[in-house]
């Protein structure tokens, strides 16, 4: 299995007007540079509403925030990005965390200030 990258989508309607996420869209961005990352997670797009169901289902009530990404059990373990876990699951939820993972896992560049 692929780890799992839970983004809200591209662009939706919330608050009466179309709106997007800007963590999810510095890890969209990512993915457009480096398709190589893109191409070895599953990306799993998640309602604007709370709860996000495929979030609470792996983590637990009240872990919805997007942008996650879910490791796998075999995912390699890097001192540079802070992991937590919820449900028995490694996860990282913020756009720089998921970033930093890259970089070291992939080699990609380091978001800047991390």
């Amino acid at each position: 299995m692929r780890d799992q990258l839970f983004l809200l989508p591209a662009g939706f309607f919330d608050n009466g007007r179309r709106e997007f996420c800007p963590e999810c869209a510095e890890v969209y961005g990512l993915l457009a540079l480096f398709p190589t990352i893109r191409d070895s997670v599953e990306i799993v797009l998640q309602p604007v509403e709370h709860p996000r169901p495929g979030l609470t289902a792996l983590l637990g009530d009240g872990q919805w925030n997007c942008p996650t990404l879910v490791l796998q059990g075999d995912a390699p373990v890097f001192e540079g990005a802070p992991f937590e876990t919820s449900n028995g699951h490694r996860y990282l939820g913020s756009a720089t965390a998921i970033a930093r993972y890259y970089a070291e896992r992939y080699g990609t560049p380091y978001p800047r200030g991390s």
